[in-house]
C-alpha cells in the first residue's frame, strides 16, 4: 500500500500525497498505533492540536531543570505495556518513596499510620475493610473485556456508586473511604459514578490492592526523566509521520476513505482514521456523515473527571526527617491526596498534592494565589509550619486544558454501559477509535492507551 512518507508535512500546509492511515492525537494511544502501522509498511500521519507529544501526559521542569510531572506519571506492576516499552526505549523508571509513617486528617483528627489505612476504632476498622473487601469481591463478577454483559450488569449500572455505598456501609469512616477512593482514583464523586463503571475499572486493574497500592501497585514506580520523556522516545519512532500545533476540525467519509479537516482549513485524504480523543472531546469534532446516534449519545453519557494538580517544592523533603512518607489524606479540602513527588536523588523535596472532584469544579474558578494560599494551610496543617517555605509552586487544572478539558479519563455514569457501552470500540466505518478510555485492561492510564493503541492498529490490519 506504499511506503511510509519521509518528512512531516508543515503545520500551515496539507499533505499532498493521500496515506493510509491519519491518526488524531499524539498520545501514547496515537503514537502505539502509528509505530504499528508504519513498521507494517502503511503511510501514517499523526495529527496532534498541541505543540507537544503526549497527550495527558506532561512533563514540566521546575526552576532548577527537576523535571516535573503535571499529568500522569506511575506505572506498576501488570502494566506489561508500559513497562515493556520503557524497556525497550532505554527509559529509566525509579520506586517512588513510601517509607515512614502516612498521615489522614479525618473528623477533625490528624491521625499518623503505616499500610492502607489509619486506626479507627475497632468496629470501624473492621467495617472499612468489610467493605473494601465487598466491593473487591463484586469487582470480580464484571467482564472487563464487556461489562455490559457481566452478570447483574443492568443492576449494577442502574445504580450510582453512592447509592451503593449508602446502603452498604453504615459507619461515617466506611462512607468516607468509599468516597474517597471514587475521588482519587476516577478523579468524581461517587454519585457521578455507574457502580458498574466502578466495577469495570477495578477488575481491568486486576483487583482493587493493584488499583490503589504504591508497592506493588499502579503508583510503584515513576520516570526519572518525566513520564513525557517515554512518550518522546516513542515519537521518535515515528517522528517524519508527526504534525504538531495541527488541530483537526471535522472528518467527512466516503466508501473509499476519510478526509480530516485541521482548524487551518487544510485537508488530509486517508482510508481510514483513527481517533484517539476521549469520547467528551472526540464529540465536538464535526463529522460528515453524521455520527450514529448511539456513538453520540455516549460521549454524552461520559464525561472527563475532575482534578487540579499541584506540586509544592522545598530545598528537601523535610518530612522524610519526621519519619513521615509524605503521603497524605484530608477531608477538609482543597487538597484530598497528597504524595511525596521528590525525585530519585531526594532532593529537591517535593510534594504533590490532588484537588479532585467537586473541590476541582470548585477551585478551578479561584486563582492561582487563592489556590496556593488555601494548599499551603492544608500542607501546614497536615505537616507543620516548614510547609509554609515552599521555594516553588506548579500547578495544573486540567479542567482548563484545552484539549483535555478534565482527567485522569471519561467516566459512565450510571446507565451508559448498558445502554451504549457495545459502541465505545467499534469502528463507524473508516474511523476507529482508540486512547485509555476504550482500553479493557488499565483503562485510564498508559499501559490502557497502548493497548488501545496496539488494538485499534489491528483492526485496519486486519481490514487490508
Amino acid at each position: 500500500m506504499g511506503q511510509p512518507i519521509e518528512s512531516a508535512c508543515r503545520p500551515e500546509s496539507a499533505c499532498a500525497e493521500p496515506v493510509d492511515v491519519a491518526i488524531i492525537g499524539a498520545g501514547f494511544a496515537g503514537l502505539t498505533a502509528a509505530r504499528a502501522l508504519v513498521n507494517a509498511g502503511l503511510r501514517v500521519t499523526v495529527l496532534e492540536a498541541r505543540d507537544r507529544v503526549g497527550g495527558r501526559i506532561h512533563t514540566r521542569h521546575a526552576q532548577d531543570g527537576t523535571p516535573i510531572d503535571v499529568g500522569g506519571q506511575w506505572v506498576g506492576p501488570g502494566q506489561d505495556k508500559v513497562l515493556a516499552l520503557a524497556e525497550e526505549l532505554g527509559v529509566e523508571t525509579f520506586t517512588s518513596f513510601e517509607e515512614g509513617e502516612n498521615l489522614c486528617l479525618h473528623n477533625g483528627r490528624l491521625m499518623r499510620f503505616t499500610g492502607l489505612l489509619p486506626p479507627h476504632e475497632p468496629a470501624a476498622l473492621a467495617e472499612v475493610e468489610a467493605t473494601f473487601q465487598a466491593l473487591d469481591t463484586l469487582a470480580q463478577t464484571v467482564d472487563a473485556e464487556t461489562p455490559w454483559t457481566s452478570p447483574n450488569a443492568a443492576a449494577l449500572d442502574s445504580e450510582s456508586f453512592d447509592a451503593w455505598i449508602i446502603r452498604t456501609a453504615t459507619s461515617d469512616e466506611a462512607r468516607f473511604w468509599m468516597r474517597f477512593l471514587a475521588r482519587s482514583v476516577l478523579a468524581s464523586e461517587a454519585r457521578e459514578l455507574s457502580l458498574l463503571h466502578v466495577l469495570f475499572y477495578i477488575k481491568a486493574a486486576g483487583g482493587l490492592a493493584a488499583l490503589i497500592s504504591m508497592g506493588g501497585g499502579a503508583q510503584e514506580r515513576r520516570f526519572s526523566l518525566g513520564a513525557q520523556h517515554l512518550a518522546e522516545r516513542l515519537a521518535d519512532t515515528v517522528r517524519p509521520h508527526l504534525r504538531l500545533d495541527t488541530p483537526v476540525a471535522a472528518l467527512a467519509q466516503d466508501g473509499d476513505g476519510v478526509t480530516i479537516t485541521t482548524a487551518a482549513g487544510n485537508t488530509v485524504r486517508a482510508r481510514h482514521a483513527i481517533v484517539t480523543l476521549p469520547p467528551a472531546l472526540a464529540a465536538r469534532l464535526r463529522y460528515s456523515p453524521p455520527l450514529p446516534g448511539t456513538r453520540d449519545h455516549l460521549a454524552q453519557r461520559m464525561p472527563m473527571g475532575a482534578c487540579i494538580k499541584v506540586q509544592c517544592l522545598y530545598p528537601t523533603p523535610f518530612w522524610r526527617e519526621e519519619g513521615l512518607s509524605g503521603m497524605a489524606i484530608s477531608e477538609d479540602g482543597p487538597v484530598s491526596l497528597i504524595y511525596d513527588n521528590s525525585p530519585a536523588a531526594g532532593t529537591p523535596g517535593i510534594l504533590v498534592a490532588f484537588i479532585e472532584g467537586d473541590e476541582a469544579k470548585e477551585w478551578t474558578a479561584r486563582t492561582p494565589a487563592e489556590r496556593q494560599a488555601a494548599i499551603t494551610r492544608s500542607l501546614v496543617r497536615l505537616f507543620g509550619p516548614r510547609a509554609a517555605d515552599m521555594r516553588e509552586y506548579i500547578e495544573l487544572s486540567w479542567l482548563e486544558e484545552e484539549y483535555a478539558r478534565g482527567g485522569y479519563a471519561g467516566v459512565m455514569v450510571p446507565g451508559a454501559w448498558t445502554s451504549l457501552g457495545a459502541t465505545l470500540r467499534q469502528p463507524t466505518g473508516r474511523i476507529h477509535w482508540a486512547g485509555t478510555e476504550t482500553a479493557s485492561r488499565w483503562p485510564g492510564y498508559m499501559d490502557g492507551a497502548i493497548r488501545s493503541g496496539e488494538r485499534a492498529a489491528a483492526e485496519i490490519l486486519a481490514a487490508r
